[in-house]
């Protein structure tokens, strides 16, 4: 099925893309997780899957912070858990199964962090972490599309 990242699309609610993310967002403050909005789901979507992923991390594979699936492709705006929102949380860079703020080591630089949604034609199983949800659903994306933010300590 080819790719298509032209209607899909997932925004902030609260901030502009390409901002530094609010600190009440961040690991050093309230670690909420920010409402992002949808719109353009397209037709034949069963299930929608959110990964926020920072690449600058100084790890091998970056650092995950936040695992959502099971997201209904009719919803409009993606909150914390206990927003009204019905879906799982995968696990995160930690192992926990909940978001985690931005909370890059002091003076390593401006991370980027990446909020992918994806418009799956099948519903995720299990709990795959990021990498295994990438290798498992990557041909099950009917189409996906992000936005980036950034923060340094």
């Amino acid at each position: 099925m080819p790719l298509n990242i032209k209607d899909l699309t997932i925004a902030p609610r609260h901030f502009s893309v390409g901002d530094r993310i609010p600190d009440r967002h961040t690991g050093y403050h309230d670690n909420t997780a920010p409402d992002l909005e949808i719109s353009g789901v397209p037709e034949g979507a069963v299930e929608l899957a959110l990964i926020v992923h920072d690449p600058d991390a100084p790890l091998p594979h970056g650092f995950t912070h936040w695992v959502v699936y099971g997201i209904d492709p009719a919803t409009t705006v993606i909150s914390a858990p206990g927003g009204g929102a019905a879906y799982r949380e995968g696990p995160n860079g930690l192992g926990g199964k909940a978001y985690t703020g931005p909370q890059p080591p002091p003076g390593h630089g401006v991370h980027h962090y990446y909020f992918w949604l994806y418009a799956l034609d099948k519903p995720v199983t299990g709990d795959p972490t990021r990498e295994e949800f990438l290798v498992a659903y990557g041909g099950n994306v009917i189409e996906q599309n992000r936005f980036v933010v950034t923060f340094s300590a």
